[in-house]
């Protein structure tokens, strides 16, 4: 039987995260497999797969922060707000000074009020938002709030008009976000607030939440040497530790609450997990007003 744990893969451009996990079922020998956030087939990079019992923890990982590497190309609108999509608008860009670029960058960054693009996987009435626009319907998101915590710029390429073409400018930037966050958005709606359009020209997924690119492997590494990262190492990346007594332990094995550990702080909603004194993760915690501590994910059931 497959070993519990996660996989970190480093998606390659053109497979879908579907593509991804059905190769890593085959590898595993199981059907249990699921992801942690979809990247799109033209992105790279970190994609969070759980195998087994695992698959539990993606939904704690999948609400972590994320960070992107990316190209944007100012001066061209797509209809998926990305390279895979067709030009819809073309404007002359050679205007866009650094001020003005930086001047953008800043008013998206923070909390903001997001439009997911018409193609995302946002079901609308049941249905995926990008197979309504496949139908040819209008579809229209509602904003949603999410938070970018960093926008950088490192790089800005101007390329000059030929023929036909008008000048552009090409932006790499790094983007660290909240989940739900769509950097081609991000793209789309710094175009806008510059008034030449825009969309994304690359991306590349570093980071999800505690898993980067450096424990990554490709599905090449993988064919070669599977093996899947443990639980409780998987939980020790991405989630503040708490180190039970035997008595604790055996209570959240029975799903109970334990008292809240004054030595964490609460300092935001993501759980805290939970490590017997043999190091196994037992459970997921969340703190209450209570001043308990409720087990949102028992790991170790008694």
């Amino acid at each position: 039987m497959a070993e519990d744990g996660l996989v970190v893969v480093d998606k390659p451009a053109g497979w879908t995260s579907h593509d991804v996990v059905a190769r890593v079922r085959r590898l595993a020998g199981t059907r249990k497999v699921g992801h942690a956030g979809t990247l799109d087939p033209m992105a790279t990079g970190v994609l969070v797969l759980g195998v087994e019992k695992a698959t539990r923890l993606l939904t704690y990982v999948v609400g972590a922060d994320k960070e992107y590497l990316a190209t944007i190309r100012l001066g061209v609108a797509t209809t998926t707000d990305d390279a895979e999509g067709e030009v819809v608008a073309v404007a002359d860009a050679s205007g866009v000074t650094d001020e003005d670029l930086h001047r953008g960058v800043a008013a998206l960054t923070g909390p903001i009020e997001q439009v997911p693009s018409s193609v995302s996987a946002i079901k609308v009435d049941g249905r995926r938002a990008y197979a309504r626009v496949r139908d040819g319907e209008d579809v229209a998101l509602a904003a949603r709030p999410v938070t970018i915590r960093r926008f950088d710029v490192h790089g800005v390429r101007h390329v000059a008009a030929t023929g036909d073409t008008p000048a552009v400018v090409d932006v790499d930037v790094t983007v660290v976000c909240t989940s739900g966050t769509y950097v081609r958005a991000l793209a789309r709606d710094l175009g806008t607030a510059l008034g030449v359009g825009g969309h994304l020209t690359a991306l590349r997924r570093t980071r999800v939440g505690g898993y980067a690119l450096d424990v990554a492997r490709t599905l090449d590494q993988l064919e070669e040497s599977f093996t899947v990262l443990p639980m409780a190492d998987a939980a020790r990346a991405t989630f503040a530790p708490r180190e039970l007594t035997a008595e604790e332990t055996a209570e959240l094995s029975f799903g109970r609450r334990v008292a809240a550990d004054p030595a964490q702080p609460a300092t935001s909603d993501a759980p805290v997990a939970a490590f017997a004194p043999d190091g196994g993760l037992v459970a997921l915690l969340a703190d209450e007003p209570t001043g308990r501590a409720r087990p949102v994910l028992v790991v170790r059931p008694a």
